[in-house]
């Protein structure tokens, strides 16, 4: 019995012994757990097209000449003038890539045509995507300026195509056209780039 005595002693130590190394090993471990909050700076955004941020006005070719030109308050051949789109990104922390369309030009007068720049254009379609253009984040400038000019002449072409010129102002006078245009600015900011 002393045998079984040793064995049961040396087995009840040597469980002693590991459930305190396991033990030991378990309590012996440091955590700690550090919480904080976060904050982001959101940069600002700022985008209007003559002085508004939500409808661009209509632009009327009437109001862009000196009103003794017109004839019965309506353009007529003989008449020109010339509008401006200010787009506007004063307060921005971004650059603001800007996109002009015209869209849905609906009965415009055949000799009636647009100038930007030195270019000459038949419609205000041809138009937008040459006028599109950024205003960069750093730039101490953050408006831009896009005038367009129109202009109806009086007589149309050289001498061989006066005469036929003549004829369709008469007809599209006749028809009392109600010329019409959509303008849509975009602004969307700059993307950027990670080197």
């Amino acid at each position: 019995m002393r045998k079984s005595k040793k064995i049961i002693l040396i087995l009840t130590l040597l469980l002693v012994v590991l459930t305190l190394g396991i033990g030991g090993y378990t309590y012996a471990k440091y955590i700690t757990s550090v919480r904080g909050g976060g904050q982001v700076d959101v940069a600002k955004w700022s985008f209007k097209v003559n002085g508004d941020s939500e409808q661009l006005e209509t632009i009327k070719l009437v109001d862009t000449i000196d009103e003794s030109k017109l004839v019965n308050g309506k353009i007529a051949p003989g008449t020109s003038g010339e509008f401006t789109i200010n787009i506007d990104g004063t307060g921005t922390e971004v650059g603001i890539d800007y996109y002009i369309k015209f869209e849905n030009e609906q009965n415009k007068p055949t000799n009636l045509v647009y100038y930007y720049g030195e270019q000459k254009f038949n419609s205000l379609s041809e138009i937008g995507p040459i006028a599109n253009g950024t205003i960069y984040a750093n730039d101490e400038e953050k408006t831009k300026d896009v005038t367009i000019q129109w202009e109806w002449q009086y007589e149309t072409g050289n001498l061989d195509e006066i005469d036929e010129n003549d004829v369709i102002d008469t007809q599209e006078g006749i028809a009392n056209l109600d010329y019409t245009f959509d303008v849509i600015v975009t602004g969307t900011q700059v993307p950027f780039s990670i080197d």
